[in-house]
């Protein structure tokens, strides 16, 4: 596993660059979100889940971890196996003020995973895409969610697929880093299977969006 977990943080860190993290702080700071951001954010504020601890998993350089500190959350910890968006979240965060508020860590999910805190919300934005086996993540996410987990991946449909299947392949000579369309019934069997379920769905013509809520 740890090979593995390796292997991934080098192909992320040669697909997510400093300049992209720039360019998508530069974004961010003029107020601009991303759809799958923005829809993730209203749809925990709408469940009330915007309250408490957030885990952010693949948090890029924050921004809807900032979105929901800004919302009522208390705490946040910040996981990306990016360096150049830890750096970029980090300064985002001292730039905000959130530095105490806010724990920024480096790494892959399944190597963090232990030393990670529970939180009462877990969030993964367009981050599930980026696992060739969807499984593990998922099942560490549930496992550190204590009330709600909120995420967005491509829609399983023949477009989203050719467009991604393009863009692997522009990006094979530079980068082993590859984005993949999973099923999205079984992702929400996972989950409901860990004791969560969908209490919100909604989409973009490539994106699908899910807040899960913690059964009682």
């Amino acid at each position: 596993m740890g090979c593995s977990c390796c292997d991934y943080r080098d192909a992320a860190d040669r697909q997510f660059t400093a300049e992209k993290a720039a360019k998508e702080l530069q974004v961010y700071r003029k107020g601009r979100l991303g759809p799958t951001t923005r829809l993730l954010r209203d749809g925990v504020i709408e469940l009330g889940l915007h309250h408490g601890s957030l885990l952010d998993i693949g948090a890029g350089v924050g921004a809807l971890t900032f979105e929901l500190l800004g919302r009522g959350m208390t705490e946040a910890v910040v996981a990306d196996a990016s360096i150049a968006y830890v750096t970029a979240a980090r300064e985002e965060a001292v730039r905000r003020g959130r530095s105490e508020s806010t724990t920024i860590v480096h790494g892959d999910l399944l190597e963090l995973a232990d030393t990670l805190p529970t939180a009462s919300l877990v969030t993964l934005d367009r981050v599930v895409c980026c696992y060739p086996s969807y499984e593990p993540m998922l099942d560490e996410a549930a496992r550190h969610a204590e009330r709600g987990l909120a995420l967005s991946y491509p829609r399983d449909r023949w477009f989203v697929r050719a467009a991604i299947w393009l863009e692997n392949a522009r990006r094979s000579r530079k980068s082993r880093f590859r984005t993949f369309v999973h099923p999205p019934f079984r992702m929400q069997q996972v989950i409901q299977h860990a004791g969560f379920d969908l209490a919100r769905r909604r989409t973009t013509a490539m994106w699908a969006i899910d807040v899960f809520v913690r059964r009682h």
